[in-house]
């Protein structure tokens, strides 16, 4: 665990390895940077591989009215901070939104995109933010999670992930999980996608309920030179679900944009 200082504010993040161009880990609005445990160990043995927090989620510090575009100010002072010059982002769900404004802040930043279990536009955003407020509101963060998982996972789910993902979820402040949602659910970034020329990658697991692989198709349709690979037996959290399979194809894919480039 790392907490760096920047111009706004702390940011926690984890890293592994060194060497290669670093890649960067975004998580999802019910997770952390922990989420990515399983990328790092794997990727930190080639490369530098972060994961880093969200404002007001795990170590980083909150902001009141913060935006998609300050989740992507935030990965940027990051960078800045670490004198990383050029990342491969890799963002799940939320951060795969923030993956798409990060893009279009600074493209010159990024080597790659991997967006996993995300979307330009959700066509359910508005009524998911309303519901997910409301039973935040209701239940906690803790009775969320413990009532979201089981749609969250493909079933049968494993029992340790399913544990693992009410326990982070639980972990995080109400206020935080009210903007980072209102940053995914609300997104409309199909004209940011249909722009994007860096090498992409879209992972989608086959039986994700929360963002389908229908989105991942109509990515695809807006960003035509990506590779999507569907990734069987995983819902939304595919890179805790699958995390073997995951990986694979993620390395597969860095391998081959680093050998064109």
């Amino acid at each position: 665990m790392t907490i760096v200082s920047t111009p706004l504010g702390p940011i926690g993040y984890d890293s592994s390895g060194a060497g290669r161009t670093p890649i960067l880990f975004l998580h999802g609005v019910g997770s952390d940077r922990s989420a990515w445990r399983p990328q790092l160990e794997a990727f930190g043995a080639e490369r530098m591989a972060l994961a880093m927090d969200f404002p007001g989620y795990g170590d980083s510090g909150f902001h009141p009215g913060a935006t998609r575009e300050t989740f992507a100010d935030m990965a940027l002072a990051l960078l800045d901070a670490l004198a990383i010059e050029r990342v491969h982002l890799c963002g799940l769900s939320l951060g795969g939104v923030i993956a798409l404004a990060l893009h279009a802040k600074a493209p010159e930043r990024l080597a790659s995109l991997i967006l996993a279990d995300t979307f330009a536009v959700h066509p359910e955003g508005q009524a998911i933010y309303d519901r997910s407020i409301a039973a935040a509101a209701e239940l906690g963060l803790e009775g969320l999670a413990k009532a979201r998982v089981d749609a969250l996972l493909a079933q049968p789910a494993d029992v340790g992930v399913r544990g693992e993902v009410i326990a982070t979820m639980a972990r995080i402040a109400p206020e935080a999980y009210k903007l980072a949602a209102a940053a995914v659910w609300l997104a409309d970034q199909r004209q940011v996608a249909a722009i994007i020329t860096l090498p992409t990658l879209i992972l989608c697991g086959g039986e994700d309920r929360i963002t389908p692989p229908a989105l991942s198709e109509e990515l695809k349709d807006l960003i035509r030179h990506a590779a999507l690979v569907e990734i069987a037996g995983a819902g939304h959290l595919s890179n805790l679900e699958r995390p073997a399979t995951f990986n694979r194809v993620l390395a597969a894919f860095l391998t081959g944009v680093e050998q064109d480039g």
